[in-house]
């Protein structure tokens, strides 16, 4: 897993007007939660666009205030109207201990069931994985050859090393799915 670091300053103030306020200044309220409770501070918007808008899942090496710790972001709330960033969550954890994230899929390979004539429509976006830090992968490359036309890939049929898979086992992955042309060869 890769590491963004980003700096922050703690806060004093609390509700929507002072969060109003920070906004305004180009700031966005945050919090840190652990096992004491949590920790109000504040980060630059120009510092979190990075690590917002893409498709990595980083743990973040937070600075408040000159003391450091590990992170992972939990949660990014946006406005409604205007899609501005309101507030972020982060959830404070130690190298040696597991933490549960959502890591994005990366399906690989040449269906059968394409090869049939189907089309591979992919389900789901990310998995919830709870693994140490360190064994957590950018991505979760998934072989998808030996599905077969109208065959789906369920959750229950994925192993990672090192990794546990907290998402349903039941919820399908992948699929391949029958086309017109698919049905006019049979």
């Amino acid at each position: 897993m890769k590491e963004y670091a980003l700096a922050g300053t703690k806060r004093a103030e609390s509700g929507k007007k002072a969060a109003k306020q920070l906004r305004a200044q180009g700031l966005v309220p945050a919090n840190l939660m652990t096992k004491e409770g949590a920790k109000a501070f504040t980060v630059k918007l120009t510092d979190v666009r990075n690590l917002l808008y893409t498709s990595q899942v980083y743990a973040v090496k937070l600075n408040i205030d000159g003391e450091e710790c590990l992170a992972v972001l939990k949660e990014a709330q946006f406005g409604p109207v205007n899609e501005e960033l309101y507030h972020l969550d982060f959830q404070k954890f130690n190298a040696d201990e597991e933490i549960t994230v959502a890591i994005p899929v990366k399906l690989e390979g040449f269906a059968e069931g394409v090869k049939a004539g189907g089309k591979l429509v992919k389900q789901v976006r990310s998995l919830n994985v709870k693994g140490l830090y360190n064994n957590i992968p950018e991505r979760l490359v998934i072989d998808v050859t030996h599905i077969e036309l109208g065959k789906t890939l369920n959750v229950a049929a994925l192993k990672f090393d090192n990794l546990e898979i907290v998402t349903a086992p039941s919820v399908i992955v992948a699929g391949v799915k029958a086309t017109r042309a698919s049905r006019q060869q049979a």
